[in-house]
């Protein structure tokens, strides 16, 4: 992923927690340095976290390590982000050519 001109490493954490106490964890997750958003979810998992760092070592450090500390959280699957597709980038590809 690009923030302007420098490489971000760009997961996805599903996140599966203790019953009653997903507001407690999304709260203890974003005082985690690197933790962009949480979402509360629908579905097989209780909570979905974005995270953003320079480089994969931070991004290891947080899920193998501040993520065990918090008690509540049970189980989870993490997903790296290789591209980012967003509005912007569609919006420019329709610009393109066009005055």
């Amino acid at each position: 992923m690009q923030k302007g001109n420098v490489a971000m490493v760009t997961a996805l954490v599903l996140i599966n927690v203790q019953r009653g106490t997903v507001n407690e964890t999304a709260q203890r997750l974003l005082e985690v340095d690197g933790v962009a958003e949480v979402y509360s979810v629908t579905g097989e998992y209780d909570l979905v976290t974005l995270l953003r760092f320079q480089n994969y070592e931070d991004l290891a450090s947080v899920v193998t390590d501040h993520m065990l500390k918090i008690t509540t959280i049970t189980q989870t699957h993490t997903l790296m982000g290789f591209k980012c597709f967003s509005r912007a980038d569609l919006q420019q590809a329709w610009d393109l050519g066009v005055e």
